[in-house]
């Protein structure tokens, strides 16, 4: 896991270390000693995550909590989370493996869970220092991206012991009907209304193609690689995932992918190294992920629309927070842009299809 990405705990995410070390100590037999050295992973998921340095372990330990006032809900479930990824790591070994998991509110105030850390490279939007991938390792790279997603779709989650993970069929219906909700809610006047998108979605969904554990944030950022064979050997942030229509899961991944031929925008937003000669297209991975999965790719216009328009309204949804002057992060400033840009390729990905 690249070290660019921890820093000290910051005065408002930390917790009583001491009485958290007590705990673990009663919880796992290979904790001992003095309490553990402790940083904060600065990005990614909307929960808090720090690293526990102990130094008589063999493994670091990764420790997983919801913000601070946060009450629980399929964002911040600590315990569902880790019962998620307890059922599935037989199932589908690229899961961390879980050690503990804490719903005694005088330990830190909130539910946590303590997982270990898993070692490896993690890559963001630029490479690290150093490193280069040729047109080969790349392309492999991102094949081991899609073959992965694919077998995460292939585990039978009735065998897995998740059979109630989600509502199940009518996720499609679900999910556009949400995410509209969404959208109006967080809508600002600088950015479009996604009225036609919208009916479009509305009109053309299809049925559920299956239901299977869906991960609903796929992305590199979220996988963490041999640092040198480029393979994927862990995947994190499981906080989202539930039982799904799994081209609905590789539409909102796609949705992240952007290659080297998009445009100025879209290269804007880029925050993995998609565009990097070699790597596969979103049309290449879309026909080996059918392929590997025996699904259909005939509907793939509705999928890839309702990915771009999902995306939108996570982009609005935090754009909203700092329009309303709720966060002063100068990096959301112009989120409001990449919603209009994102209702325009909806609307060209529509108008291109036939008979809409």
């Amino acid at each position: 896991m690249n070290g660019t990405d921890q820093s000290a705990v910051r005065a408002e995410d930390a917790f009583d270390v001491e009485r958290t070390h007590d705990w673990l100590t009663r919880q796992m037999d290979d904790i001992s000693g003095p309490a553990p050295d402790v940083v904060q992973f600065t990005g990614g998921a909307s929960n808090l995550t720090y690293l526990l340095k102990y130094p008589h372990l063999d493994t670091e330990l990764i420790l997983r909590r919801p913000p601070a006032g946060k009450k629980a809900s399929s964002a911040h479930d600590m315990a569902r989370e880790y019962r998620v990824q307890k059922a599935l790591k037989p199932a589908f070994p690229l899961v961390p493996t879980v050690r503990a998991l804490c719903q005694d509110p005088s330990v830190i105030g909130a539910d946590f869970y303590v997982m270990d850390k898993v070692p490896g490279l993690i890559l963001r939007g630029r490479l690290p220092n150093g490193m280069n991938l040729s047109p080969e390792r790349a392309r492999g790279l991102s094949e081991a991206f899609i073959d992965s997603l694919a077998d995460l779709h292939q585990v039978n989650p009735v065998a897995a012991g998740l059979a109630d993970l989600g509502k199940g069929q009518g996720y499609v219906r679900r999910q556009v009907e949400g995410w509209t909700r969404r959208y109006a809610q967080a809508r600002t006047w600088n950015t479009p209304s996604f009225r036609h998108v919208t009916a479009w979605l509305a009109d053309h969904q299809p049925g559920d193609a299956a239901t299977c554990i869906v991960h609903n944030d796929w992305r590199l950022d979220n996988l963490v690689l041999d640092e040198n064979s480029l393979q994927v050997i862990g995947v994190l942030d499981w906080e989202l995932a539930t039982l799904g229509d799994p081209l609905m899961d590789l539409g909102s991944a796609m949705a992240y992918w952007v290659q080297a031929d998009d445009g100025r925008m879209a290269r804007a937003m880029r925050r993995q190294p998609s565009h990097l000669p070699g790597m596969l297209t979103r049309a290449q991975i879309v026909e080996r992920y059918c392929a590997r999965t025996g699904l259909s790719g005939e509907n793939w216009p509705f999928y890839e629309v309702f990915g771009l328009f999902r995306l939108a309204v996570i982009a609005q949804q935090i754009y909203y927070r700092y329009h309303h002057k709720q966060t002063r992060n100068p990096a959301f400033r112009n989120l409001w842009m990449a919603v209009n840009y994102l209702d325009r390729r909806c609307r060209a990905t529509i108008g291109r299809t036939s008979g809409s």
